[in-house]
């Protein structure tokens, strides 16, 4: 089986549909999780949010936002932000699945969406919301080299923290939060490796986990 069918097989065994669409006692947002393939491995195109924005200025991130009333579902909002962000078009987006929503910091329930994209697209960033476009291979999410965690509880038991060099530009890039535990969570499901660290996760189950913690959450409210 060639790599990307292979890695669409292997997540779409966590795909939880609108499992969660129903939930209406949170403001909701997506992301998108936008995957390629160059040389062979498996890539994930990440941004760096504008310095001028009110929330998280100057972070690394996925193109996503929050929800419009005209999105007909979190794949809408997240191809509706992408194209906002980096002028990616719905038409050249392969949606492979939609994740355990997570709660974020700020108390929006974030649906992770990943998707396929043209190794030939070329980001046109809207300066507004995005300083800069990048991408990283996902294993590297596995690797212990340039990794730390904190012991601050986020969805785990840590908050995780990458340093990634791009050979590109040479810019160091600090990925870290949630954007750094979705990395984490993505090249578990695409490789069925652990990471050379400790996650504070259920390996063996972790969508499971999620979703237990999710509805511990939701009935809090």
């Amino acid at each position: 089986m060639e790599v990307k069918a292979e890695v669409i097989s292997s997540l779409r065994k966590h795909d939880t549909g609108d499992e969660f669409s129903h939930v209406s006692s949170l403001p909701k947002a997506s992301v998108l999780i936008p995957l390629f393939l160059r040389e062979g491995r498996v890539h994930v195109l990440l941004t760096v949010r504008s310095a001028e924005l009110k929330h998280n200025p100057g972070e690394v991130c996925f193109p996503g936002g929050k929800s419009d009333p005209s999105d007909r579902d979190e794949i809408d909002t997240a191809l509706r932000e992408a194209l906002e962000e980096i002028s990616l078009p719905p038409d050249g987006v392969e949606v492979v699945c939609r994740l355990c929503p997570l709660l974020n910091q700020r108390g929006l329930l974030v649906t992770p969406v990943v998707a396929f994209i043209s190794d030939s697209f070329q980001a046109s960033p809207n300066p507004d919301e995005v300083s800069e476009v990048f991408s990283v291979p996902v294993e590297f999410f596995l690797k212990g080299t340039d990794h730390s965690a904190y012991p601050v509880p986020n969805i785990g038991a840590y908050t995780h923290s990458f340093i990634y060099t791009d050979p590109v530009t040479g810019k160091i890039h600090q990925i870290w939060g949630l954007t750094a535990f979705l990395l984490i969570l993505l090249a578990v499901l695409t490789f069925k490796k652990k990471p050379e660290f400790e996650v504070g996760f259920d390996l063996e189950n972790p969508l499971a986990s999620f979703q237990q913690y999710l509805q511990h959450r939701l009935s809090k409210l």
